[in-house]
């Protein structure tokens, strides 16, 4: 099982299950256009190790309590519809309120957990696509996940930065619009 083709399937699980992630960094990029380096890849970080970490718990789950992950994750799109939803809600809101301020809301931590748990929830199903694999295999597959949504993550914050810069306070109400549209996205393809 230690072969090429298993190493290009986990390089291209991780670019589509980085792709809300890349959408979310987008938008905090806009947000926040003079956001320093290092906030830069803690946010990279966070979004690696959540699309990291939810695959290992199905892959757990699988292999524990797959019984009641499978009654749990009828709800998944519903939970980050209501988590993208609300974050972007208040981006939102706050770049029509703010008008023609300068600064931008700079995104705290927890904000972030939110983001990446709701952004990597749908990850909890790659759990089940590895359940035949063994332990080392399984957090291998996560780990490269990890890798390829950090480096996607830091290309979408760089972009969201650049354009934030030129967008001016509309790039809050970007960035919620995108974060919303990421939630509902999620949702109806979850529900279909």
């Amino acid at each position: 099982m230690w072969d090429f083709m298993f190493f290009v399937e986990s390089i291209l699980l991780g670019v589509g299950l980085a792709m809300d992630a890349f959408s979310v960094s987008l938008a905090n990029g806009l947000n926040e256009p003079t956001m320093r380096k290092r906030k830069m890849f803690g946010i990279a970080g966070m979004f690696g190790f959540f699309q990291a970490l939810m695959p290992m718990i199905g892959w757990i789950c699988v292999h524990t309590i797959a019984n009641y992950f499978t009654a749990f994750e009828k709800f998944i799109p519903w939970i980050a519809l209501v988590l993208l939803v609300f974050i972007g809600g208040k981006m939102l809101i706050e770049g029509i309120r703010k008008k023609d301020e300068e600064h931008s809301t700079k995104l705290g931590f927890w904000a972030l957990v939110v983001q990446g748990i709701a952004t990597s929830i749908d990850a909890l199903s790659v759990g089940f696509t590895i359940a035949d694999y063994d332990w080392v295999m399984a957090l291998t597959e996560s780990l490269i996940i990890c890798a390829i949504t950090f480096a996607i993550c830091v290309a979408g914050v760089l972009i969201g930065r650049k354009f934030g810069t030129k967008l001016s306070n509309k790039a809050q109400i970007l960035g919620g619009i995108i974060l919303i549209a990421i939630g509902l996205e999620i949702f109806i393809t979850g529900i279909i």
